[in-house]
């Protein structure tokens, strides 16, 4: 939707970023405006700029209602899902469907995957939004793979309910995140197998019931509960495994900053050496990068600009343009991306 500077309103979002007459980067996609934004882009001369449909987002920068409805009705549904299975020791399989099918079916339409994920690093992750977030982002990695969309699918459903053992572990030790004793350690890995038993109950799928065993199990043969090696980790746990494990470390600690997104991606990058297999793991880092080009960034040096550029060599070291100048990370090797913007 394009429109004068004159008539934004307060609260319009940029669908595209916006460059004065000289080709200067003034402010990024996602930008959400008011006044000083208004009174940034008069300064520079722009008059007219891109920005999200009123009423309704469908931009790929940003979400939509309808996509944060959805995301919403997920993680209350699986609320719902969890609660029931801590009472009764299973859960309706039809509310699973009736939670994710309408989330699957925004994802399918939603390809900014950085911005998304982005956006729901702000909230404060509970149990139930991190089983979401890994059901959804299991799916996106699944459709990378090529998985047909009944498969992506399943391994989504396996994501969703990877953490539902956790229904049987004490409250006191599953809501902490640090502090734990090697009693709270052991008992908490308990929940694998926990999870393993709650869905065969639950509904006649052993594949999901084994994911939830797997998830945490490591292809060197250093995971729990079994000490499985490659060979016998399910390809639908092992993406679900890397799905778990970056967003895991995404969200960090309570006690401490969270991690640059880029730092995260290259510890994923990392562990696809012998821990997380290569595949999904590949499929996750190759998409997120080509995903960042066009963002925003701030260096560690404090200065601000856009990647554009990835460098093949280094791809974690991308080309980023800071004003009319460019700054190659691969060479300057003392400047990394410090932060993303959405």
């Amino acid at each position: 939707m394009r429109v004068h500077v004159t008539e934004l309103q307060h609260g319009d979002m940029l669908r595209e970023d916006a460059f004065n007459p000289i080709g200067l980067h003034v402010l990024p996609r996602g930008t959400v405006i008011k006044t000083e934004e208004t009174d940034l882009l008069n300064r520079h001369r722009i008059d007219y700029v891109e920005i999200e449909p009123r009423g309704g987002d469908t931009g790929a920068g940003v979400l939509s209602r309808a996509m944060q409805s959805h995301i919403e009705l997920a993680i209350r549904g699986y609320q719902s899902i969890f609660l029931e299975a801590l009472t009764s020791g299973k859960f309706d399989e039809e509310t699973v469907d009736m939670q994710l099918e309408p989330l699957l079916r925004a994802v399918d339409d939603h390809r900014d995957i950085v911005s998304l994920l982005l956006v729901l690093e702000r909230e404060d992750v509970s149990l139930y939004n991190h089983s979401m977030q890994v059901g959804m982002l299991s799916y996106y990695i699944a459709t990378w793979l090529g998985y047909s969309r009944g498969e992506c699918y399943a391994i989504s459903k396996c994501g969703y309910l990877h953490d539902i053992g956790k229904s049987k572990i004490s409250p006191t030790i599953r809501n902490r995140t640090d502090n734990l004793t090697e009693y709270d350690r052991q008992e908490l890995r308990k929940h694998a197998k926990l999870g393993y038993d709650v869905i065969l109950k639950s509904m006649e799928d052993k594949v999901t019931a084994l994911v939830a065993w797997q998830h945490h199990e490591r292809e060197d043969g250093t995971g729990y509960p079994q000490g499985l090696t490659k060979p016998d980790i399910h390809p639908y746990a092992q993406i679900v495994a890397v799905a778990d494990t970056y967003l895991r470390l995404s969200e960090g600690r309570k006690d401490a900053p969270k991690r640059a997104l880029l730092d995260v991606l290259h510890e994923v990058y990392e562990l696809g050496f012998g821990k997380l297999n290569e595949k999904p793991v590949q499929a996750l880092v190759q998409h997120l990068m080509s995903n960042l080009i066009g963002k925003s960034v701030r260096l560690n040096n404090g200065e601000t600009g856009t990647i554009i550029l990835n460098n093949p060599s280094d791809i974690f070291k991308p080309l980023v343009r800071v004003d009319d100048q460019f700054r190659d990370l691969s060479r300057e090797r003392g400047l990394a991306v410090e932060e993303v913007f959405v």
